[in-house]
């Protein structure tokens, strides 16, 4: 038997994840607290923000993993739950929070980690802040706007 070989998300780049996510929020004049996650759903890093609720942490957390878990956006889980009948049994799911601001990360069509952005004034914001991280750390130098 061969054993599994799987990427993950490292220290190094979820603080890389982290700090591009709050710096795209402090570009927009908020402040926020983001959580990474590895494709375990374990938690990696949780910066936060000055003067950001504690519960916002806890979210941040449970977007990541929600992200992560589903291979899916919780805007896009909000809205699905909102819209199909046969989906909203996922908001009776303690650990998933159907929020926008979790992004699953995913290198080629493989999901290795989550992040989860919270606290930012909505979740549009949040939501932005995570693309913009995701757009940042994983789209190759040369290819950058």
């Amino acid at each position: 038997m061969t054993p599994l070989e799987r990427k993950t998300v490292s220290l190094a780049l979820a603080n890389r994840f982290a700090d591009a996510a709050i710096a795209s929020c402090h570009a927009i004049g908020r402040e926020a607290v983001v959580a990474i996650v590895d494709r375990g759903g374990n938690l990696i890093t949780l910066p936060r923000g000055d003067d950001i609720g504690p519960h916002n942490s806890v979210a941040a957390q449970r977007k990541a993993f929600t992200a992560l878990s589903t291979k899916s956006s919780t805007a896009a889980l909000a809205e699905r739950a909102a819209t199909d009948p046969t989906s909203r049994n996922l908001l009776t799911i303690p650990e998933l929070l159907l929020l926008g601001g979790g992004i699953p990360l995913r290198v080629g069509n493989e999901v290795i980690g989550g992040i989860g952005v919270a606290g930012s004034g909505g979740a549009a914001n949040d939501e932005r802040c995570a693309t913009d991280a995701i757009a940042q750390v994983l789209v190759p130098a040369g290819e950058r706007r």
